[in-house]
């Protein structure tokens, strides 16, 4: 009768396929808790430690939505705002507004567009910004498409003025703060990001192209500020009311700018979501939710081009049937 030899590799092999994945379930584990901790428990830090109370902060796309917010909000922290946006009378009312409630916060404003400024046009803001006290610079200003569209059929203008607002404009703009914020050994760069920009979005490829550049361009720019007291986070997030998202109602997962930026200011310096991924923040509780369980099951990026792609040709759809009827009505 033949005997049976055990192997004698099979005892190891099995201990260590076991020690491997109690290690993975135990690192699911431990990213899981700290993302609770990070959204729903632990505080971010303070602004004062980049900045005194009547030192400034810079807001790009200021005159409304999530810009506008951050205005308000920074201003009720004690912080002197310059107010960045396109259309001069739309800074004013801002402006206005802002020094109503806070009658000690100074303000200013700055008009340019973004999508074709002139060389001149950033001298003369750096003219302004050279003198400032720059605690805070809240890189928000940004466009999409007005409605999805293939990228063959993508108008040209269009297409270089996502590129110029969403990119050049951010690079710019901080590149006129750092050397300040260098000098002082303090400041924060916040930039505003998207989910579009970590997940493929077909028929809104330029838009998801520019946030995957802002996404890396701001983690370089973190790591190479390192250890100079100039933070840099790059903020994610899902849908929020407002023009760009031509969104109105507010929802468990799509909150208004003001609920946003209560959060994003609240978790300074907190990953939310974004467990293991440098200088990035997904503060909103419900969009750090979803972004790390994205993270988690490791989704294919095939599935979700096919899904966004049937959902935006659907929006687009509506979109053209809609500007047919009022261009009937219109005659």
């Amino acid at each position: 009768m033949d005997k049976i030899v055990a192997d004698p590799w099979a005892r190891p092999a099995a201990f260590a396929f076991s020690l491997i994945g109690v290690l993975f379930v135990s690192v699911k584990i431990f990213s899981f808790w700290r993302m609770v901790a990070s959204l729903f428990i632990l505080p971010g830090e303070s602004l004062s430690k980049y900045g005194r109370r009547g030192s400034w902060a810079i807001v790009t796309g200021a005159s409304e939505g999530i810009g506008k917010e951050y205005a308000l909000q920074l201003a009720a922290k004690g912080f002197n705002i310059l107010l960045v946006s396109r259309t001069q009378s739309k800074l004013d009312d801002v402006a206005s507004q802002i020094t109503t409630k806070y009658s000690s916060i100074q303000t200013k404003t700055f008009a340019i567009d973004f999508s074709s400024p002139l060389d001149s046009a950033y001298a003369s803001l750096a003219a302004v910004i050279e003198p400032l006290d720059v605690a805070v610079l809240i890189n928000n200003v940004g466009q999409s498409h007005s409605i999805p569209v293939p990228f063959a059929l993508t108008p040209v203008p269009e297409l270089e003025s996502i590129i110029k607002i969403n990119c050049l404009a951010t690079l710019r703009v901080t590149q006129l703060v750092v050397p300040g914020m260098q000098k002082r050994k303090r400041g924060l760069i916040l930039t505003m990001a998207s989910f579009g920009g970590i997940l493929p979005t077909p028929l809104l490829a330029t838009y998801s192209g520019s946030k995957a550049f802002l996404q890396h361009w701001s983690t370089a720019l973190a790591a190479e500020l390192a250890g100079s007291g100039v933070k840099v986070q790059i903020v994610q997030s899902y849908l929020v009311t407002g023009a760009m998202s031509k969104i109105r109602r507010a929802s468990l997962t799509i909150p208004n700018p003001k609920e946003f930026v209560r959060a994003v200011l609240g978790k300074i310096g907190r990953s939310g979501g974004a467990q293991g991924i440098y200088a990035t923040s997904t503060p909103f509780w419900s969009h750090g939710v979803m972004h790390w369980f994205l993270l988690q099951v490791g989704v294919m990026r095939g599935t979700v081009a096919s899904f966004n792609k049937g959902f935006h040709e659907a929006i687009r759809k509506r979109a053209l049937r809609k500007a047919e009827r009022e261009g009937k009505k219109a005659q």
